[in-house]
Formats: C-alpha cells, sequence, structure tokens
C-alpha cells in the first residue's frame, strides 16, 4: 500500500513539473490562462459560402472542449490566425468505362476535395513554440458515381477540418 501510495506522489509531481497535462495531450504552462481565435479568413472563394465561419466555430469549439483555456476576443496568452487558402476538387483514379471509345475510356473513380489553412501561432510565455504561416492540409475522397457532391460536400468538410484543427491543436499545445 505505501509503495502504492508513494508511486502516485511521484506520478503526480512529475506530471505537475512539466506543466499541466491533460489526457488530450495538451501540455499546457500554468501561467497561460487565456487563447484567442481569429477569423479564419476564406482566401480562396471556391468552396461554401460559410467556409470561414464553419472553420473558426470548430477551432474554437475544439480548443474549448480540450483544454482550460479562457477564450478571449484579443491578446490572448495563446493567438491563433489564419486563412483558408486551398479548396480543390480534383480526379484521382481512373475507371476504364470498357467503351471502346478512346475519348470515353477514362472516368474519375473517385474525386478528391482538399483544404489547406496556413495558421500563425504565438505564445506569448515561450516563444519557442510560435510558428508562422505554417500550413495545415487533408483531404477526403469520395466517388461520383455514386455520390452527388453538392450532397456530400458539408460531410467531407466536416471531416477535413476535424483532422486540420487536429494536427493545429497538436502543432501549438500538445507540442507533437
Amino acid at each position: 500500500m505505501i509503495k502504492q501510495i508513494s508511486f502516485l506522489f511521484l506520478l503526480m509531481a512529475i506530471v505537475t513539473a512539466c506543466g499541466v497535462y491533460s489526457f488530450t495531450g495538451a501540455n499546457i504552462s500554468p501561467e497561460i490562462k487565456t487563447i484567442s481565435i481569429q477569423t479564419f479568413y476564406d482566401e480562396v472563394g471556391t468552396g461554401p459560402p460559410n467556409l470561414s465561419q464553419l472553420f473558426t466555430e470548430k477551432i474554437k469549439d475544439y480548443y474549448q472542449q480540450n483544454t482550460s483555456l479562457t477564450l478571449v476576443p484579443s491578446e490572448g496568452d495563446l493567438q491563433l490566425e489564419g486563412s483558408i487558402v486551398g479548396y480543390r476538387l480534383a480526379p484521382m483514379a481512373p475507371r476504364a468505362s470498357g467503351s471502346q471509345n478512346f475519348e470515353d475510356t477514362d472516368i474519375a473513380a473517385l474525386q478528391r476535395l482538399t483544404i489547406t489553412v496556413k495558421v500563425t501561432y504565438l505564445n506569448t510565455q515561450d516563444d519557442s513554440f510560435d510558428f508562422e504561416n505554417q500550413s495545415f492540409s487533408f483531404y477526403q475522397d469520395y466517388d461520383p458515381e455514386k455520390e452527388d457532391f453538392n450532397s456530400i460536400e458539408p460531410t467531407l468538410v466536416e471531416e477535413i477540418y476535424d483532422a486540420i484543427v487536429l494536427d493545429i491543436f497538436n502543432a501549438s499545445v500538445a507540442n507533437w
């Protein structure tokens, strides 16, 4: 019993000495209390009209749910800003149509939606964690013969945003 209690105290001392660590992977110094996340602007204009708003709200929600930081309008201890710089739909895999007509032999079997976001991160307590205009990109594929892009686009955007937000979180407060 004494060994178990000693081990528990040792473990707590190690975790406390390294800053605040949570099960989400965030490693945030105890001095850091606030975060400000500015609107991520849509610089490409080719996606849905609410692309910027969706991303900004998703990243704010993620930080609020996975850290104890208070979201402030500006000049937080941690600061995030950026823009959506890429929204690209491209064919990925050709599919033979079975036709002998050369004009009709290659049809895209998969389409890929790729979104790229550039982010600047400022840690006012420790500038060694800062990064400027770092690109984060992710994609999702779909089969245009089975799914209409207009009906699946919101789901694709949501899945891509989830991956990008996680990458930004890991690069900023999880220090991965």
